[in-house]
């Protein structure tokens, strides 16, 4: 069983801690809820673990969540169905429930990812579709320049695709997932062409790996990029990012087929 904090959260990351604007600034890209509901297929029972506060559930199916969070739980909206509380190596259903399952930018705060993979697998009978970041390519990013601590940390916790792929089987692909310039969903690669928003507290709260990221070294980019900001050095570097209409950076779909 999941090692879980008192409000429930499982993994490394306390969301009773840091979850309580969670929803403010991780709302639903459009473009990536797109490619998240083609993966699904036409299924009609979806399960969504670590659900969170419910971005990118598709409101047209029947859609069964699960979040170990209170404080994610709490900030459902009312048209989503209630989550229930429970962790993704414990699932709480019988052998092939659901048409399919979706796990968005979860797998990483799981204690034992083979165990929810192979959760995920048995009660699903169609596709299992997983939002991650490939930790290979989080380094492409500028902030490496300012903050390579906090990419550090991500490297450290999101598991490889190669391991993603051999977990959940044959009939697996790997699609890239573009970001817009005006990603409404605040991980960190969502600023890439806004930097002064990566200043803000609130957006450094609601990516995880800042959260657990040493506040010296956070200071540290504070400093480093507003000066670069201020002098120009960073538009002279990056600034063709502010007018790039996407971005293709570490976001990818992992997608098992229906079997």
């Amino acid at each position: 069983m999941s090692q879980r904090s008192a409000d429930g959260s499982a993994g490394d990351v306390d969301y009773g801690a840091i979850g309580a604007n969670y929803a403010r600034y991780r709302q639903p890209e459009p473009m990536i809820e797109q490619a998240i509901w083609t993966a699904l297929g036409d299924a009609r029972t979806v399960l969504n673990v670590g659900a969170g506060a419910g971005s990118y559930e598709p409101r047209d199916r029947q859609v069964t969540a699960v979040e170990p969070s209170a404080t994610m739980r709490a900030q459902r909206p009312a048209d989503l169905p209630i989550a229930i509380d429970a962790v993704a190596e414990n699932l709480p259903f019988s052998d092939q429930s659901f048409d399919a399952a979706l796990a968005s930018v979860t797998v990483h705060q799981w204690t034992d990812l083979a165990a929810g993979l192979s959760e995920l697998r048995r009660v699903t009978r169609g596709p299992i579709v997983l939002v991650v970041a490939d930790p290979a390519r989080l380094h492409d990013f500028w902030l490496t320049h300012y903050l390579p601590e906090s990419l550090n940390i991500e490297m450290g916790r999101f598991p490889s695709i190669d391991r993603l792929v051999a977990l959940l089987g044959p009939v697996t692909t790997v699609r890239r997932v573009p970001v817009p310039l005006d990603c409404r969903d605040g991980f960190t690669e969502a600023y890439y062409g806004r930097p002064e928003l990566l200043l803000e507290k609130g957006v450094q709260g609601a990516c995880s790996s800042w959260t657990l990221t040493d506040p010296a070294a956070i200071a540290r980019f504070d400093a480093h990029l507003r000066r670069d900001l201020a002098s120009g050095e960073w538009d002279l570097r990056f600034g063709h990012l502010r007018t790039q209409p996407t971005y293709e950076g570490s976001l990818r779909l992992v997608v098992r087929e229906s079997p």
